[in-house]
Formats: C-alpha cells, sequence, structure tokens
C-alpha cells in the first residue's frame, strides 16, 4: 500500500526533522571539551609571588598617546614605586630592579681602574731609589772585574815582552780575551744604571694614562 503526503505535510515533516537536527547540534555544541595538554612544560615561576607583563601607560587625556616603558637594562623587579592610578610625572621612578650584578660589575671596573691608577703612579716615581742603588753597585763591581782583568792583562804582556818564553802566547791571548769581556760588561752596567736614572719610557706613561681613563670612564657609565 502506497503513502503519498502531501506538499503541506512534507513541509512539516522536513521542519520536524530540521528542528530535530538544530536541537541536536545545539546540545552538542554545548557540551564541554577537556582542554588539550601543552605542547611543552611551561616555565614556572621561581618567586611566590611574580608577574610577567609587557604593556603600555594608557593615557587618559582625550588627545594624547599611549606611553611605552621599557628598562634600559633587563632584570628582577624588587619594588614597585607606584600605585594604579597614581599621577607621575617625568624622573619619578616607577620600579626598582635587582641590581646586584650591575654594582659587581662597577665594583671591579673601579678596582681595576685604581690598579692602573697605582700603575701609572709607581711610573711616574721612577726611577726607584733601591733599584738605582743596586744599579750603581752593579757598576762599581763590573769596574773592578774590569781593572783587574785590564791588571792581569797588563801584567802578562810585559811579561811576554821581556821574555817571549815566560808566558804562553795562549795565556796571553786568554787574559787579554778576558779584559775585553769585563770591559764589555762594565759598559753594559754603566748603560743599565743611566737607563735607571732616565725612568720610565714616555710611551709607556701614555699609554698608562690612557688604561687607567677608559677604566675610570668605564666604572663611571656602569655606576650610571
Amino acid at each position: 500500500m502506497a503513502i503519498r503526503l502531501s506538499g503541506t505535510k512534507l513541509i512539516f515533516v522536513l521542519a520536524g526533522i530540521g528542528a530535530v537536527g538544530g536541537l541536536t547540534s545545539a546540545v552538542i555544541s554545548a557540551q564541554k571539551q577537556p582542554p588539550q595538554p601543552p605542547a611543552f612544560e611551561p616555565a614556572t615561576n621561581p618567586y611566590a609571588d611574580g608577574i610577567f607583563a609587557n604593556g603600555i601607560i594608557e593615557s587618559d587625556q582625550p588627545h594624547a598617546s599611549n606611553v611605552n616603558i621599557y628598562p634600559e637594562v633587563s632584570g628582577i623587579v624588587t619594588d614597585v614605586l607606584v600605585r594604579a592610578g597614581q599621577p607621575v610625572k617625568h624622573g619619578d621612578p616607577l620600579v626598582q630592579i635587582d641590581d646586584r650584578v650591575q654594582r659587581a660589575t662597577t665594583e671591579q671596573l673601579e678596582a681595576q681602574a685604581q690598579a692602573a691608577k697605582a700603575m701609572l703612579e709607581e711610573l711616574r716615581a721612577q726611577p726607584r731609589p733601591e733599584t738605582l742603588v743596586v744599579s750603581e753597585a752593579q757598576l762599581v763591581a763590573a769596574e773592578a772585574s774590569a781593572k783587574l782583568a785590564h791588571d792581569t792583562y797588563d801584567k802578562q804582556q810585559h811579561a811576554y815582552d821581556a821574555d817571549p818564553h815566560a808566558v804562553s802566547r795562549d795565556a796571553l791571548d786568554t787574559a787579554r780575551n778576558a779584559w775585553l769581556v769585563a770591559e764589555a760588561n762594565r759598559a753594559t752596567a754603566q748603560r743599565n744604571l743611566e737607563l735607571t736614572k732616565a725612568g720610565a719610557w714616555i710611551y709607556d706613561i701614555r699609554n698608562q694614562e690612557a688604561t687607567y681613563q677608559s677604566l675610570v670612564k668605564s666604572a663611571l657609565s656602569a655606576r650610571t
């Protein structure tokens, strides 16, 4: 037996099917899906209280613009010096950043500057009196050795001139060479004494001055 639906009944049937389908979709959509697990473990806050933020200061004036704020150096905020809604002006501190690393760097640069200054003063104070005394004593000893070697050679030369068989030629040459070596040592001691008296080289002083000034400026910059 064939059942035929009239046009009006067909419309009602389709409307009912549509209403059921819409209700079913609404019920399914209303169900809360469980959250997906994170792709990786997020970083944890190592402090009991902390804020991770990046933003702007919003102006409450109609024609003013927002102000971007950012510190010149990165670090941990140890104290917030203003509260929400508080009026501030140029130069007012907003937050306090942990400056232990900066302070340690500053102290290190200042110590290096003091060491460079001490070296500069040492160069300018040359010659050191104790060093000068040592150089003078070395010259006296070298002069005595040279005189002794020269006297020994003279004696052997006179003996050889009087009787060539009294002193061998080899002994005479050895005495002469010893005198020449002693004389060279005396000349070296003389030059060393002159160098000691001259003090530090001017170029060494200038280089140390530049090093000291550079460290002073670096320390001032770090302290700022």
